[in-house]
């Protein structure tokens, strides 16, 4: 194991974090919606010699509470809040991916004092999406439970690196490998967004942002540009030939945007 975990209990709800230490700055990763946090592990790697990296499952997700109550958006801002503080984190700096980014979005929003700076992957304000719930709640039950292997999972999950990285997140238990959250919880987790767009805390973020988006991504371009203008200072860029899991696909890529922003930081 190359990682330290720390447990963290918020309002009842049990933290998990994978803290590989590191010598400078403290960087607090998020994952998206149904994964967890060994998808950081390779960009972890190549930030760890650096900076103090520490990946947290979040609440309903891997190695954390399964089924919490509360899966709003405040309740996920506060569990940031509580990890930064329990562990020691001065000032983080926050990068999230998918719904992961939505929350550091939301933490950076809410606590400028907390956040040193921002970088959403795959991630911004959205709109409201009334399908959303539903859709993704169709897509985890097509999953053919329990899966016979971890490949086997990996080639349904999409193959390659990207379904390596899902496929990580399952547990070996009852006759195969499973999911490590319950579908109903990640369908209530989306109801928020469902609901309304977040472009009033888009415009409260202070911190310096980096916004990375893939090619054939989830952020539409439209939503990209109006980021853009509302926040002209925010630093963006697309990597070619990636989706929405392009911290799955192009880790390296990733490591590269993300060491030149830090440094603009110091």
């Amino acid at each position: 194991m190359t990682w330290s975990e720390h447990v963290v209990v918020r309002d009842g709800v049990r933290l998990v974090c994978r803290d590989r230490g590191g010598p400078g700055h403290p960087l607090v990763l998020l994952h998206g919606l149904a994964g967890h946090a060994g998808e950081w592990d390779a960009l972890a790697r190549h930030l760890s010699p650096r900076y103090r990296v520490v990946a947290v499952d979040q609440r309903g997700h891997g190695a954390s509470e399964r089924s919490p109550r509360d899966v709003s958006r405040a309740a996920h801002v506060a569990d940031v809040v509580a990890v930064a503080d329990r562990l020691a984190l001065r000032r983080p700096v926050l990068v999230g991916q998918s719904l992961g980014g939505h929350t550091a979005l939301l933490t950076a929003a809410a606590h400028p004092e907390l956040v040193r700076g921002l970088v959403l992957v795959e991630a911004g304000p959205g709109g409201p999406n009334p399908d959303g719930p539903a859709d993704i709640g169709a897509w985890l039950g097509s999953w053919p439970t329990p899966f016979p292997s971890r490949e086997a999972a990996a080639a349904f999950l999409g193959g390659g690196p990207v379904g390596a990285g899902w496929a990580a997140g399952l547990e070996e238990r009852e006759g195969g490998w499973w999911p490590r959250f319950d579908r109903e919880v990640m369908v209530r987790a989306l109801a928020e967004n469902a609901r309304r767009s977040f472009w009033r805390e888009w415009g409260e973020i202070t911190c310096p942002t980096l916004v990375v988006l893939a090619q054939s991504g989830f952020v539409p371009a439209q939503e990209a540009d109006e980021m853009l203008g509302r926040r002209p200072d925010t630093v963006a860029m697309s990597i070619p030939g990636t989706g929405h899991d392009l911290h799955l696909e192009q880790p390296g890529i990733l490591h590269a945007a993300l060491s030149e922003f830090l440094q603009g930081l110091a």
